[in-house]
């Protein structure tokens, strides 16, 4: 990346609070953050520099599939998302096409844009979700309680209830079990 951009300064970030803050305190052109972070979600804090700063492009860098993040991230807006398998060979020229001003997406995602265009009825189960009912299936999914989730995004844990209730409609299961065999088969964690 040094190569690519040499005058370029780099900053990494501990976790999602710290990244808004240097946001807000800094002049940056670009963000590349990701999905997982500690402490909020990396959709939380995309979702509040968008508001703060909704020319400011930024890119998520992630190990999860793309399949599944990409569209979500997008919608939030993100103004791309890169796997981070091809991120070696994609990374600058998605910097560089963020820098210009326009999106970045790879064809697979293209090509799923362009699906969904056509075939709304064939959306799975978990692209129904919001954004915070997708970050609490996650964790449920991964075995963490109703209070540690609530303690974990600093809500009630009567508002997690309802959003573990809600998801469960949407998804017609029943169990925190079947929550988690869907993440599984699904690939979501």
């Amino acid at each position: 990346m040094k190569e690519a951009f040499p005058f370029a300064e780099i900053e990494e970030v501990s976790d999602a609070e710290d990244l808004y803050k240097r946001v807000i305190k800094s002049k940056w052109d670009v963000v590349i953050s990701d999905i997982s972070m500690p402490g909020r979600s990396g959709l939380d804090v995309l979702q509040q520099i968008r508001q703060d700063q909704p020319k400011l492009p930024v890119l998520i860098l992630s190990i999860h599939p793309e399949e599944h993040y990409a569209m979500r991230v997008l919608k939030a807006g993100a103004s791309g998302y890169l796997n981070k398998d091809s991120a070696s060979e994609e990374l600058v020229k998605a910097v560089n096409q963020l820098l210009l001003g326009k999106k970045y997406i790879t064809a697979a995602v293209a090509d799923k844009l362009a699906s969904s265009l056509d075939q709304d009825y064939s959306k799975l189960s978990h692209e129904n979700l919001s954004d915070r009912e997708f970050e609490v299936l996650k964790l449920l999914a991964s075995g963490k309680s109703v209070s540690d989730i609530a303690k974990q995004f600093s809500l009630n844990v009567t508002t997690i209830s309802t959003y573990r209730s809600r998801i469960m409609e949407k998804m017609n299961l029943r169990t925190n079990a079947d929550l988690t065999l869907y993440a599984i088969e699904n690939k979501l964690m």
